[in-house]
């Protein structure tokens, strides 16, 4: 598969800003302390399931200091439709456990710092800071991952080395950048029969549309 020239890769990026102005997430909190926990909840699993997730966890643990002294019987009850959910109760309760200890009780809005909390990773921080801070970073989930490669943006075999072509490749507006293509992913350019003769307003700069069978 053939990668995107410079000309292409401008015109990718105008696109993706012209259709997605004001991207956000779409999972829901009301503060930073919701966003963490909901974006860690949502590793593979859905942002529809982890919506549908969060209120009753939110009522009964709204803070950090609440989820650092929560019982992990409780938490796992709550959290149980959604995957690797023995896992993530055991971090989601780590994590605020260790911002009490070592932040004061303050999630830290500190890329280096986020990472060392429990179950968090780059991608959960990246992705955190993205939407709380409008940071200039990039995060690759599958959505991502796929358009990327599906528009010859990168060829590479790993979402942190797709994450360094991205950002090399765009520079500049990545948090909106990114937000657009987990948008465009998901209702777009699906993983199966995506919408190339609908909807799809990048088919003419597709490096991969040959090889789907597109109704």
């Amino acid at each position: 598969m053939k990668l995107a020239t410079k000309k292409e890769i401008e015109e990718i990026r105008k696109r993706f800003l012209e259709h997605y102005p004001h991207s956000t997430t779409e999972l829901h909190y009301s503060n930073l302390y919701e966003l963490l926990v909901a974006v860690m909840l949502s590793a593979q699993c859905t942002d529809k399931r982890v919506n549908m997730i969060t209120p009753s966890l939110f009522k009964k643990y709204p803070d950090i200091p609440s989820l650092a002294n929560a019982d992990p019987d409780d938490v796992k009850e709550l959290i149980k439709t959604c995957s690797f959910y023995n896992s993530k109760t055991k971090n989601l309760i780590k994590m605020a456990q260790m911002v009490m200890e070592k932040y004061d009780g303050k999630i830290p809005l500190d890329e280096k710092e986020l990472i060392k909390l429990p179950g968090v990773g780059q991608k959960t921080a990246h992705v955190v800071m993205i939407e709380f801070t409008e940071a200039n970073l990039m995060a690759v989930d599958t959505h991502v991952f796929r358009v990327a490669h599906r528009l010859g943006l990168s060829d590479a075999k790993t979402a942190k080395e797709t994450e360094k072509d991205l950002v090399k490749k765009f520079r500049t507006d990545l948090h909106r950048l990114h937000q657009a293509m987990v948008l465009f992913g998901r209702y777009i350019c699906t993983a199966k029969k995506p919408k190339c003769d609908t909807e799809c307003f990048l088919k003419d700069l597709c490096k991969s549309k040959e090889s789907f069978k597109a109704k």
